[in-house]
């Protein structure tokens, strides 16, 4: 089965490695930002930016027809990709009442999920990704498919994969767990708020079982470092840092002190 002429095996693959070199960009982003080590991750398990996955499969995929010269790849780049990102904002916002990024702030923005700066970067992510970054991913692939039996390389495919879909499922629900505590005890104004104050009670008040595995595993201290830049959605549209209501817990890892050079490390 192929997807733009090429294989299903293929786009997994990059799917993989895209989310991987997705969470590197971004943890040494925060780290010459912020002079932090945070987690970047999409998924409460393993190293997975997973836009950068859905996104440069997408574009992968729907450039092709765009390859004709780098004006073509740029337009179709700038497209491509705000509409990949405005539709992953809005499934946050609709199903978690949550965002991980907001450009209201942002020049031509729309909606705060996409801004006029970032589909310019989508662009030019464009034209770099199909003419020099993938082409070094597929020559990667295909010594791999000479070294390695293709039976073996696909079952290895599979089995990460399943492990993703499973990872991004329970983060999922981890998130909307943390997302509902989070609102209920700090009494936050969202929309429907008696749902999630039903849901809250049903977790956290009438299931010991449940709430007891929840605080166990996912627990505000694992949430918070997990996910240190999630916020909510106010019912006034205002988006609130989550982690800003649990001021004890430290949002990262580790921070280096730029003045001291030293490293400070949670107590």
């Amino acid at each position: 089965m192929k997807i733009a002429g090429i294989s299903i095996w293929r786009i997994l693959a990059y799917f993989i490695i895209y989310s991987v070199i997705g969470f590197l960009i971004e943890s040494t982003y925060a780290l010459v930002l912020y002079g932090v080590i945070e987690s970047r991750q999409s998924f409460l398990y393993g190293p997975f930016c997973s836009i950068y996955g859905v996104g440069a499969v997408v574009m992968i995929c729907a450039l092709q027809s765009f390859k004709k010269n780098n004006h073509t790849l740029f337009i179709g780049g700038f497209v491509v990709g705000s509409i990949t990102e405005y539709t992953v904002s809005f499934i946050g916002e609709k199903f978690l009442n949550t965002s991980w990024w907001d450009y209201s702030d942002k020049f031509l923005n729309l909606n705060g999920r996409i801004s006029l700066i970032y589909s310019i970067f989508w662009g030019l992510l464009g034209l770099y990704l199909l003419n020099v970054v993938n082409p070094k991913i597929d020559k990667f692939l295909d010594y791999l498919k000479e070294k390695v039996n293709v039976k073996i390389a696909r079952s290895f495919i599979a089995i990460f994969i399943i492990f993703l879909f499973l990872d991004c499922a329970v983060s999922w629900v981890a998130l909307d767990f943390y997302l509902t505590r989070t609102t209920v005890e700090n009494n936050l104004d969202v929309d429907d708020k008696q749902k999630v104050v039903a849901k809250y009670n049903y977790v956290y008040k009438e299931n010991e079982k449940l709430s007891n595995f929840v605080y166990k595993f996912w627990g505000d201290n694992t949430m918070v470092k997990t996910y240190p830049n999630v916020t909510i959605r106010l019912s006034n549209g205002e988006f609130v840092l989550a982690k800003n209501y649990h001021q004890n817990i430290t949002p990262y890892y580790y921070k280096f002190n730029r003045s001291e050079k030293k490293v400070i490390t949670e107590e």
